[in-house]
């Protein structure tokens, strides 16, 4: 660790003995609201502690430290919010998304970013996140559902397959690469011990690696935006450099935020005495292509489309999540629209998740609900968020609901659905995932 704040020194010598002061005090506390699903008036008006805005994204927000167990309130169950290290918000407002663009997140797990960009898209475009690490895929899924996200393909490859597949297909790239974790620091002792000078080397050439295989899938033109969250130069400017080095095609670009500190002219680093616990962002443009062409999707209708849109009919309103559907195995999906052709990827989940085939039923799915809103849905309870039967619900207990209530039913928040069950005689069967709930 003394060669780390040795580096730190040389890296900001007139602001060193702040970054110990601030170094030696509790780490920021951070999350980022969900405009999926939404707002931050909505947010602040149902949690009962303060909220103050970060420097770094225009949904981020702090939090007191003294605010524990925050993964266990409702409104994160219901996907309102993530929770997020301030300044690790700070890589995604340079791409500059727009809605209706193509946008592949390569590093993704577990899921900060790549939610932020589906915030950004709402609903409209494309969104590929990519874990090469199967299980950190799985904790991907799992956040992309929580929050909502309807228009984006989960996917655990390794990023010369991403390459090898999706040439010239993306309008804005984010490579949030593995890093040797410095701005981990403060709050994980374990990244601490498991630093040393030979592994900032070893990070660095695995993420040039990472960029010369995220180069491949960007359009000409298209946005790439390179991230860390750490400090040393060898993973950060020293990347940066080299790849442009070897790619003269690309160009640092400015990305028009004030946050953090300039380095390589436009691109940014953030240091605990700026507000959060340590980023690194660049702005990259590819002013010329390169060969390849990604094919369309061939969507194709189900044999029996009629009963399977009759199902989703009876439970949703207006078809939200298009009519994309298509069955595999026992398990029915409705795909995003402008999908790339997906033959020869490793894909968890494209799009909504709507039902499972079981014998002679179809039952609907926790992730078609969380996409959902309280208007899109044929049934629905609200409950309070400090009422006991949230409290109930989330424990996965069965609850009272009106008599009238019949059949699959939606189960809201202060308005935000949090998951699902089915009415009968004045009660609901609970169909919380087991995994999801609070013990």
């Amino acid at each position: 660790m003394e060669k780390f704040f040795e580096e730190i020194k040389n890296l900001i010598p007139d602001d060193y003995d702040e970054f110990l002061k601030c170094y030696n005090e509790e780490p920021y506390k951070g999350l980022r609201v969900n405009t999926l699903k939404c707002t931050g008036e909505k947010l602040q008006s149902l949690l009962n502690f303060p909220l103050k805005k970060t420097p770094f994204c225009d949904n981020g927000y702090y939090y007191p430290n003294e605010e524990k167990g925050l993964g266990k309130n409702p409104l994160h169950h219901a996907g309102a919010f993530y929770i997020q290290e301030p300044s690790a918000t700070s890589a995604v407002p340079m791409l500059g998304v727009g809605e209706g663009d193509f946008v592949l997140d390569m590093c993704s797990a577990p899921g900060g970013k790549s939610t932020q960009i589906a915030s950004m898209l709402n609903g409209k475009g494309l969104l590929v996140c990519n874990e090469i690490i199967k299980s950190r895929a799985n904790i991907l899924l799992s956040n992309i559902e929580r929050m909502g996200v309807k228009n984006a393909i989960v996917t655990s490859n390794h990023p010369t397959v991403i390459a090898e597949k999706l040439p010239n297909f993306f309008d804005k790239i984010l490579v949030d690469a593995p890093c040797s974790g410095e701005g981990m620091f403060r709050k994980d002792n374990e990244a601490q011990q498991e630093w040393s000078y030979e592994h900032t080397v070893t990070c660095s050439v695995r993420q040039l690696e990472i960029l010369n295989s995220a180069k491949t899938c960007l359009k000409e033109k298209g946005v790439l935006v390179y991230s860390t969250c750490t400090y040393n130069k060898r993973e950060n400017e020293g990347v940066i450099t080299k790849f442009i080095e070897e790619n003269p095609n690309f160009v640092i670009e400015d990305s028009g935020k004030t946050y953090g500190r300039n380095t390589l002219k436009y691109a940014k680093r953030i240091f605990i005495n700026d507000g959060g616990e340590g980023h690194f962002c660049c702005r990259l443009r590819k002013t010329s292509a390169n060969d390849g062409y990604t094919e369309p999707y061939k969507y194709t209708k189900p044999k029996d489309e009629k009963k399977y849109l009759e199902f989703y009919d009876s439970i949703f309103n207006n078809r939200p999540f298009g009519s994309n559907l298509e069955v595999i195995k026992d398990k029915i999906y409705l795909l995003p629209n402008n999908m790339p052709n997906i033959k020869g990827l490793n894909v968890l989940r494209a799009g909504i998740l709507l039902g499972e085939i079981k014998k002679n039923r179809i039952e609907p799915c926790h992730s078609a609900f969380m996409a959902s809103k309280t208007e899109d849905c044929k049934n629905y309870v609200d409950l309070d968020i400090n009422s006991e039967e949230i409290k109930k619900f989330l424990h996965g207990e069965e609850i009272p609901v009106p008599k009238e209530t019949k059949g699959y039913t939606a189960v809201a928040v202060n308005g935000i659905v949090t998951g699902f069950g089915k009415a009968s005689n004045g009660t609901l069967k609970n169909k919380y995932p087991k995994g999801l709930r609070n013990l």
